[in-house]
Parts: C-alpha cells; structure tokens; sequence
C-alpha cells in the first residue's frame, strides 16, 4: 500500500484520536484540539499544526504534531517547531519517516527539535540532522521521590503489564488519592509566593521584559502566551505556579502540574518551567525547594523535571545531586536553521517542548474520585 503526508484538518479529530488511543496516550476534546491549533505563534508563523499519513484508501495512518512557539532574542522575533505524538499504525510501520522529514525540513523556523523523544523513536532523529543537545544534559531527566512505596508499587506494576498485561484493568485508575486537586494549603518560604496575575501590566510582565533582555535566545513567557497556555479547555486541575520577588520585583518563578502517565502510574508533580534573571542566584533554589516540600500535600509520588540545561544545573546545586537521574538515552534532539545567531545561548526547560500539551492529565471527575 502507498502512502502519502498531508496537513492536519480540523476533520480529523476522530482519526487523531483512535491514533492516540491506540498507543495508550491521552486523547483531546474536540475544544482542545480547536485550542491546540489556534495557537498564536503557530498562526503567526503560518505553519502546519501537524501531518496526517494517509493511505491510499484515505484512512489517516499516522500523525506527527507541530507545536510552534515564539522566541525571542533580544528584540528579534524568532519561531521554533516541536514535533510531538509521532504515531503510526502497526500495517503502516516503516513511514514514520515521511512523517519526520515533513517535519524536520519546514523551512521558516530557527530550529526544529523535540525534547521528548522516546527510546525507540530516539534514533531516528540524527536520519532528519536532529543532533542531540544540550550537548552534556540532551539524555538527563531530574527526579526527586517523595513517596517511595507509591514508587515502589508503581514499579512493580509496570513488570505486571510487561510481563502479564491482561492483568491490568485499563477501567480502573491506580494510586489515585484525596489530596490531588487540593493546592490551598502551601507552605512557602520567605520570598516565594504564589502567582496568578498575567495581566499585560503586571509585576510578571516587567519579569517577562527584563528576562527577554538579557539577549539570550529564549521561549516567549509573555503574560498573552501564559494567559492562553493556561486556557487548554482539557485541562483537569490548575498548575501550581511560584513566584520568587526581590522586594517587590519578580525575579523568576516556576510552573508545575500534577500529571500521571497511565492508569497504573502514580502521580507526578511535572516542573513544566524553572527559570530566574542572570543575576539571581536564590531563585531557582528556593522554588525548587518550595514545590519538594509541598509535593506531598499535592498528592504527589515524585517531582520531575524532564528537560534540563546546564545553567539549570549548576543553579540548583545540592539539590541537583540529591536527585535521581531518570531517562539514559537522548529525549533531546535539535536541527537549527543554518546561519542563526546566538542558538548557543539557548537554554531549554520543558516549556520550550511539548510537556505542555502532551502530560496526561490528572482524571479528576465522577470516576476519579470514585476510585479514590
């Protein structure tokens, strides 16, 4: 059978759904999908929102997403691609290549990467001149554990599906507790607070302003871009977000949610984006220490950070080296446009990848809570 790549048309939430299902990964609404391609920057940048494979009889055998983003550096404007959900049906197996290269030879965009790249999808990427990088953390994943017999369980669980998978009730949601849905209750340190106002005159915005000029290349946070990330209408429960001030003036802050990979795994406080301005060393510690120490509360097994830089790194300090490393092969990949200045400042979180819109939501409702 031939096969042909096409765009995404807002006809295919079906199909995109049924390739979701089949692989285990969360589906959307057809809201969410709506939210998904009305992204700014992807329209800004006139890109596709992703690639359907399709047979010759019109069935849709595949699917890679293209989440845009906007970056900026200094007063430049620049677009950057993430691929995400690369799927494709078991008879079709062989033409996720299409897929890729559609992918990886858009042209427009300052780079093309993924920063989720699975252990089986991994090696493909270096065929579509997606190089691995960060060069020292592209395969390193932080994790701290916060309840250890929930892990434990979580474990054995998984060599259950491995081993005897008609074991697993996929109807039935494990380690769901009391606590997820419930952020009222923080305990922050002096100097981190919680935030929620991303107004476009807002002590956020004057944070926003003053990160984007420090000239590096990086990821719009502006209050607009956080405004409608946070409106994903398949969202279950709010992110937790921190703030770190200086007096009155934020000077970094952090995004977390609560996710949870499948039906047998315990819940993770997901670190979506940690980042503070150059001269601030405190910042990133004390949110760092502030989402470990409510992880708990928030019905958390474990915190994870999934994308981490080196500046990342070396901010964190001790509470770098108390972490597990997760991961071992390369999730992080990128292909920059030849001749764009400046990529080597380029410090990625998993903001700037597709966690945002790819993390399996906590399945708070009716069910949910009956199962909990």
């Amino acid at each position: 059978m031939t096969y042909s790549v096409r765009s995404v048309q807002e006809r295919d939430v079906q199909a995109l759904n049924d390739l979701h299902r089949s692989v285990g990964w969360p589906a959307r609404s057809e809201a969410g999908w709506r939210w998904l391609s009305d992204n700014p920057a992807r329209l800004e940048a006139e890109a596709p929102a992703g690639w359907i494979l399709q047979s010759e009889t019109g069935e849709a055998a595949g699917f890679t997403g293209n989440f845009v983003q906007r970056f900026w550096r200094g007063s430049d404007v620049l677009y950057g691609a993430s691929g995400f959900s690369i799927i494709v049906a078991p008879h079709a197996r062989g033409h996720s290549r299409m897929l890729l290269r559609a992918f990886a030879e858009q042209s427009t965009l300052f780079a093309r990467y993924t920063l989720n790249a699975n252990p089986k999808s991994s090696p493909l990427f270096a065929r579509y001149k997606l190089m691995s990088w960060p060069l020292s953390t592209h395969a390193t994943k932080l994790a701290w554990r916060i309840d250890p017999l929930a892990c434990a369980y979580g474990r054995l669980w998984r060599e259950v599906d491995r081993r005897a998978p008609h074991l697993v009730d996929p109807s039935r949601e494990r380690f769901m507790n009391a606590r997820l849905g419930s952020c009222d209750s923080l305990s922050l340190p002096p100097g981190v607070a919680l935030l929620s106002d991303f107004a476009d005159r807002s002590r956020f915005s004057d944070f926003w302003v003053a990160l984007k000029d420090e000239g590096r290349i990086v990821a719009d946070r502006s209050p607009a871009t956080l405004r409608w990330r946070l409106a994903d209408p398949d969202r279950t429960l709010d992110p937790v977000i921190l703030a770190f001030n200086r007096g009155t003036t934020i000077v970094g802050y952090a995004m977390a949610v609560m996710a949870k990979v499948n039906v047998i795994e315990p819940p993770v406080l997901e670190v979506l984006d940690i980042v503070a301005l150059r001269d601030e060393p405190r910042a990133i510690p004390a949110l760092m220490e502030a989402l470990l120490a409510n992880a708990r509360r928030l019905g958390a097994a474990k915190v994870r950070i999934q994308v981490v830089n080196e500046d990342l790194l070396r901010r964190l300090g001790p509470l770098a080296a108390s972490a597990r490393r997760e991961g071992g092969w390369g999730h992080c990949h990128v292909r920059f446009e030849p001749g764009v200045e400046g990529t080597q400042t380029w410090a990625p979180t998993p903001f700037d990848g597709d966690y945002g819109v790819c993390l399996r939501p906590i399945p708070i409702g009716r069910e949910a809570q009956a199962a909990a």
